[in-house]
């Protein structure tokens, strides 16, 4: 039973690792708006930003972008607030990647006399938006981590 080529272990283990990011990502989207419950926002961007360590090296921005956006496709809180949760699981499993992405808030300045205010956040790697882009009517706010994201 010693007779595994090494090229299967190192597959075997790339195929774990993928696999273990899909089910973290998805239980982190469930149970988003239970983790930051009660939290301001400086508290949750410290949620976002993890612990420093980072599992999934080997998979793609483009790849994490896509997960996180259909991961968020039918939320069961958080409705009113897709960009929010897109932002916040993009940025951190970036972050888990090894990468070091910004993100982004905005609002729109017409809003801040109406009842609800229109803001707006999106991620950004290497200066160029990943998940979501600043929209037409807003204005930028407030950059959180790597202020010219740029990748490993």
């Amino acid at each position: 039973m010693t007779d595994i080529e090494p090229v299967l272990v190192p597959d075997l283990k790339k195929r774990l690792t993928r696999r273990w990011f899909y089910l973290e990502l998805w239980l982190t989207a469930r149970l988003l708006p239970l983790l930051i419950i009660g939290r301001n926002l400086e508290s949750t961007l410290e949620f976002a930003d993890g612990n420093g360590t980072a599992p999934y090296r080997d998979i793609a921005p483009g790849t994490i972008a896509s997960a996180a956006l259909r991961v968020t496709r039918r939320p069961w809180l958080m409705r009113n607030r897709r960009c929010f949760r897109q932002g916040l699981l993009g940025y951190r499993f970036l972050k888990k990647a090894g990468y070091e992405p910004a993100l982004h808030f905005g609002i729109a300045p017409g809003s801040l006399d109406a009842p609800l205010v229109n803001a707006h956040c999106w991620v950004v790697l290497d200066d160029q938006p990943l998940i979501s882009d600043i929209m037409d009517d807003m204005v930028e706010i407030h950059v959180h981590g790597t202020a010219n994201a740029k990748a490993r």
